[in-house]
């Protein structure tokens, strides 16, 4: 893997970036022509860090292969085979490029192609060696690198609500992955980083992306950001890793324990807009006599709904090792690691943290007297992008927070797209030992229903009112129509509430 190149492309030449950007397109060096290229193995290969198979694809002499080899599996090229893809001599100039010795030119950057979510041809920038996955190892050597596009970045571009805005604000932009998706829907991006480079990168990602500038600002956490600044948007991937020190600038976030997390969840409602959605992923610890999901309410701000989302949780053992071979440490001398080893548990046996969560948390800015706080655990697989699914989520907040029982059962509901039912019972049984509903869409949510409640969502198509359907179920089932509106509408709520029913009018 190669070492970091510390020379930058200049940002006072955005005519060198544009005209690298046509280039780049005109030899289709995009996310699809690169699994054109090189197959599907040796693509999803490079996602895991893995070069040898996209070595091998690329051994001809096409202007794809070129470009593939140059600034992707960072190899020189001879000088006349640039030359024909590549404005060489203005890359050159502008720091894009460096001469190696002899005829051969090298990348100064990792520039990777990034499909947008509407067929957009975008590039991520990023140091040498350090475009996809975790650091690598290169972090133990050079603490301020930036990382490309990883599993972490394209989870939050995915479930960020994607309205038109007039501001979004993009902290600890990194690589400027987040910064360029909101430069798509936001009048304004502001974007900050405590690490310079960073701002560097993002500046160079989003000129070869053709979107437009954002104003980049150094600084951590909200530092950057004045006092009178609001949003509409806020989104963050922060250095969230829960470790002894801040030894990595793109991981560790220097706070102890997972403060960084609970600070920036609890600063963001003070600088949200009415309405206005602030989206992190984050981890938090597991302690001891300490009820995880109670932790995660007391962060959540005043004045604002919240959907909180633990996607997976690891011990303390599973959570160092982890971040260890992240940065390497696994590769060097045995007794550093080990000493490094004994740090981390160290660190968590001090706090009582038994185990890390990992998720997502959501926040909208609300003038509720009561703001709604829903924090649950989701391990199972999910559908992305889940943006529009977040929105609908705290768009059914607020229809149940405005609607009684009474005015429930007056209400209309249509079942949503792609919801199926199971019945589970023994074979030949007369009726199933239990129903469940499942969404093949968004969160792909199951929940078991009792008859009443399946034969309810079954007919629900916006025609009748719920309290007519029930009376109508009871009829069927000989049941006092009273008795029944009297205890279906927490099971209506609850179908509502996790998406498995829309309001129809």
């Amino acid at each position: 893997m190669s070492t970091p190149s510390r020379t930058l492309p200049s940002l006072d030449r955005t005519d060198v970036a544009a005209r690298l950007r046509d280039a780049l397109l005109g030899a289709s060096f995009t996310a699809d022509g690169l699994l054109d290229l090189l197959g599907a193995p040796a693509y999803a290969a490079l996602a895991r860090s893995e070069t040898v198979p996209a070595l091998r694809a690329t051994r001809g002499d096409t202007p794809l292969e070129t470009l593939v080899r140059l600034f992707l599996l960072q190899q020189p090229v001879p000088h006349a085979r640039v030359a024909d893809v590549l404005p060489l001599d203005a890359c050159l100039e502008a720091g894009w490029l460096v001469r190696t010795g002899g005829d051969e030119v090298a990348a100064t950057v990792d520039v990777r192609p990034y499909g947008g979510p509407d067929g957009e041809d975008w590039f991520i920038v990023s140091d040498l060696g350090c475009a996809v996955g975790g650091a690598g190892g290169i972090g133990s050597r050079d603490e301020s690198v930036v990382l490309g596009v990883g599993g972490a970045s394209t989870t939050l571009a995915g479930i960020t609500v994607r309205t038109p805005v007039g501001s979004a604000l993009d902290l600890g932009t990194g690589s400027g992955i987040q910064a360029l998706h909101a430069a798509q829907h936001a009048t304004r991006v502001t974007a900050t980083d405590v690490n310079p480079r960073a701002l560097h990168i993002a500046a160079l990602t989003l000129a070869l992306s053709g979107a437009p500038a954002a104003d980049l600002r150094q600084g951590s956490l909200f530092e950057p950001v004045r006092d009178d600044e609001t949003f509409d948007l806020i989104v963050s991937n922060p250095p969230f890793v829960i470790s002894p020190g801040a030894r990595l600038t793109y991981r560790d976030g220097g706070m102890g324990g997972d403060d960084l997390c609970r600070t920036l969840v609890k600063g963001s409602g003070e600088r949200l807009n009415a309405g206005g959605f602030a989206q992190f992923l984050a981890n938090w610890q597991h302690v001891e006599g300490e009820d995880w999901q109670d932790r995660l309410r007391s962060w959540v701000p005043r004045g604002c709904d919240a959907w909180i989302v633990q996607r997976e949780v690891q011990d303390i053992t599973q959570y160092a090792e982890l971040w260890l071979r992240d940065a390497g440490d696994h590769r060097g001398d045995a007794a550093e690691y080990q000493a490094r080893y004994d740090a981390w548990l160290d660190e968590f046996e001090a706090r009582k943290v038994r185990a890390v969560g990992f998720g997502w948390i959501a926040l909208r800015r609300t003038d509720a007297a009561e703001p709604s706080i829903t924090v649950e655990e989701w391990p199972h697989p999910v559908e992305q992008p889940l943006g529009d699914t977040v929105r609908a989520h705290f768009d059914r907040v607020d229809y149940l927070r405005a609607h009684d029982d009474a005015a429930l059962l007056a209400g209309h509901f249509k079942l949503a797209a792609e919801v199926v039912q199971e019945q589970v019972g023994l074979p030949g049984a007369e009726d199933p030992e239990h129903v469940v509903l499942r969404q093949n869409r968004g969160m792909r949510r199951a929940t078991k229903v009792d008859t009443v409640g399946a034969g309810f969502a079954g007919v629900c198509d916006g025609t009748l009112s719920a309290g007519r359907i029930l009376d109508a179920i009871a009829q069927l089932v000989g049941e006092d129509p009273v008795l029944l509106r009297d205890r279906t509408p927490a099971q209506i709520r609850l179908l509502v509430e996790q998406g498995f029913l829309e309001p129809a009018r």
